[in-house]
């Protein structure tokens, strides 16, 4: 359908002024003017493309900027009114003279700046199931300053708070023939309504622009007088890095007609799995004590504060920071659930490095949309919290100019023909493949043996035989996990570690660890790493993850843990895709709590491993016999 759709728009190009050049029509132009005034004045100017990819043809300082509110069917502030999204528009000049063009759509929270807000204390007890929860956590801990928000320099730039809204992209887009539209979040900047960190009221909102631009939706200019978008061909593509990328994914999932792509980059696809990892309380890196709560103080920048301040105190009490459970509240924030309604193709982004929105937000979309059959394509780079142009500008931005030069213009340019995946090396270098995670990975099998309190072995053959095989740490979330894992010896972390790699082994995917542990305590974390160990003894974390035991039957439900009894946990770490170098050690590490990332408890929890029934499944390139050749010792 997408096809047919295509074509029909390609067909209304005109026949090309040079060879792999096409001038594109203004769709719906005025009338031809006479033979006297088309001697005054010249044509306007149209698209042009080129070896599949839009013209720098117009003049990015010529053009038209108007500012309006867009109604939203929502009424998130309960003052009795449709909320109001505040909008600015900035189109080419010939937009005026007929010229018809599609728009490139940021929607942020981000454009008025943030509140210095206070965070989470996290030096707390993890909750106990039977014992009353009466831990002091809401807002004792460390600042979320605006000014040191690195989120926000991401998503919307380094220009000042209230500054006129725009973006690094813009004059690349208008030179090409793109219109750009920014648009406030709820209950930020001079929008109306309230900020609810990726609750329904968000989307909404984001969506409503999509519908005033197909002629769905009203709009007034600040005089109140309406404003239509006669102006636009009605295709839309939205952009954005960070909480501006999460919104593209959010109203994607709504199915919006004229929505027709998406550049996601450093995306959220679940608010659970921000906040949240399978029951335990888990910060975004960077960022610890912050919670769905704190995150929409920060933005909630409108005038009028007060109306907000009831929706803010529910949306406290509703995330749940004692037992960490997936509910109705993350349930709504959880845009993989209406996946089958995206219709726009997907170009996703995201740094294997980035620990704020870890990359399981990137990977479990990018599947999802592939079990939907959703056009789309994933670029995944070493960088941490940031936008591709800042990596790789030149190869980016041909990238993008095909993706909305295919999927807004309707250009045949091949782009959903291409390599689906396009990955960047710790070297720095770039490769190109059919998709992600490699076609050629599959799961292969380590076993840890007996020493872990120094460095016992990791086996890719078979686990310890015999009776069980127990081994115990200490939890002392004072230490952090980079620290623990390069000690030598610690009662704190258990570590098992392959014989150096004789060759260079790659994983491609998300590893998962299966672990046998009891505990002498009603409460603890449980946290696993993987770690590449350099012949000098340097160390690297690959990857890492975390989980509640509570919760070892679903993130939706705690059930008591009896000390002295083993549980069967499943840890699933972090996706990546990585390469240890040959001559390296593959280790993996068991610790309690993540000094950086997870609730950080007094010291002492004690936990017990039994080896014989722990495993680690790893997604290596080439499956258990490459896996062998490399590390079997």
């Amino acid at each position: 359908m997408r096809a047919s759709r295509m074509a029909a728009t390609a067909a209304v190009l005109l026949a090309p002024l040079l060879v792999g050049t096409v001038l594109a029509p203004g769709l719906g132009a005025t009338a031809a003017t006479s033979p006297a005034a088309s001697a005054q004045q010249a044509p306007p100017q149209r698209p042009v493309f080129k070896d599949g990819e839009a013209q720098p043809v117009f003049d990015p300082k010529n053009v038209v900027r108007e500012e309006l509110f867009v109604r939203a069917p929502v009424d998130s502030d309960r003052d009795g009114a449709d909320d109001e999204v505040h909008v600015v528009v900035v189109r080419p000049a010939e937009t005026k003279r007929g010229v018809r063009v599609p728009v490139v759509y940021q929607a942020s929270p981000y454009y008025a700046g943030g509140n210095d807000v206070a965070n989470h204390d996290v030096d707390v007890e993890l909750h106990d199931p039977g014992a009353p929860d009466d831990r002091a956590t809401n807002g004792t801990g460390t600042t979320l300053r605006a000014a040191e928000d690195q989120r926000r320099v991401a998503a919307a730039g380094a220009r000042a708070p209230r500054a006129d809204i725009g973006s690094s992209y813009e004059e690349y887009f208008l030179a090409r023939g793109f219109a750009m539209v920014y648009a406030e979040s709820l209950g930020t900047g001079e929008s109306t309504g309230c900020p609810t960190t990726g609750g329904r009221n968000e989307t909404i909102g984001a969506r409503s622009v999509i519908d005033w631009l197909g002629g769905r939706a009203s709009a007034r200019d600040s005089t109140g007088k309406k404003v239509k978008a006669n102006w636009t061909t009605g295709k839309t593509g939205m952009m954005g890095v960070s909480y501006n990328g999460t919104l593209p994914n959010a109203v994607a999932s709504t199915g919006v007609p004229g929505l027709e792509a998406i550049v996601p980059i450093a995306a959220i696809s679940s608010w659970y799995d921000y906040y949240r990892a399978d029951g335990a309380v888990v910060a975004p890196g960077g960022f610890q004590g912050e919670d769905a709560d704190v995150l929409a103080k920060y933005v909630h920048t409108r005038a009028d504060r007060a109306v907000c301040q009831p929706v803010i105190d529910e949306l406290a009490a509703e995330q749940d920071r004692s037992t960490g459970d997936y509910s109705e509240f993350w349930d709504e924030r959880n845009y993989l659930n209406d996946v089958d309604k995206v219709r726009a193709g997907v170009l996703a982004v995201h740094g294997l490095n980035d620990w704020n929105v870890k990359t399981k937000q990137a990977a479990q979309w990018y599947e999802a949309l592939a079990d939907n059959g959703v056009d789309r394509k994933i670029w995944l780079h070493q960088g941490a919290h940031v936008d591709p142009a800042s990596v790789r500008p030149k190869e980016w931005h041909r990238t993008l100019n095909r993706w909305f030069s295919h999927f807004l213009y309707g250009l045949d340019n091949g782009v959903t023909d291409e390599p689906k995946a396009t990955l960047q090396r710790a070297d720095e270098s770039w490769v190109d493949e059919p998709d992600w995670p490699s076609v050629q990975a599959q799961d292969a099998r380590v076993y840890p043996w007996p020493g872990g309190t120094g460095r016992g072995a990791l086996d890719p053959r078979f686990g310890v035989p015999g009776s069980p095989s127990v081994e115990r740490l200490a939890d002392d979330a004072t230490q952090t996990v980079d620290e623990l894992v390069d000690l030598a010896r610690s009662g704190n972390r258990l570590s098992y570690v392959s014989a150096p790699a004789r060759s260079d082994l790659r994983l491609s995917g998300t590893p998962r660890a299966r672990l046998r542990i009891a505990f002498d305590r009603p409460a603890a974390n449980v946290t696993a790493v993987l770690v590449d160990r350099a012949p000098d003894g340097s160390s690297k974390i690959i990857t890492r993850g975390w989980t509640d035991p509570q919760n070892r039957d679903g993130a939706d439900r705690t059930e008591p843990i009896e000390p002295g009894e083993s549980y069967d946990l499943s840890v699933e770490l972090q996706p990546q895709d990585y390469v240890l170098p040959k001559g390296n050690r593959l280790e993996f590490a068991l610790v309690s709590s993540d000094h950086d990332y997870t609730l950080r408890p007094k010291p002492g929890a004690g936990l017990a491993m039994t080896l014989n029934a722990s495993n680690v499944t790893l997604p290596v390139v080439g499956g258990p016999a490459a896996l062998r050749n490399a590390i079997q010792r």
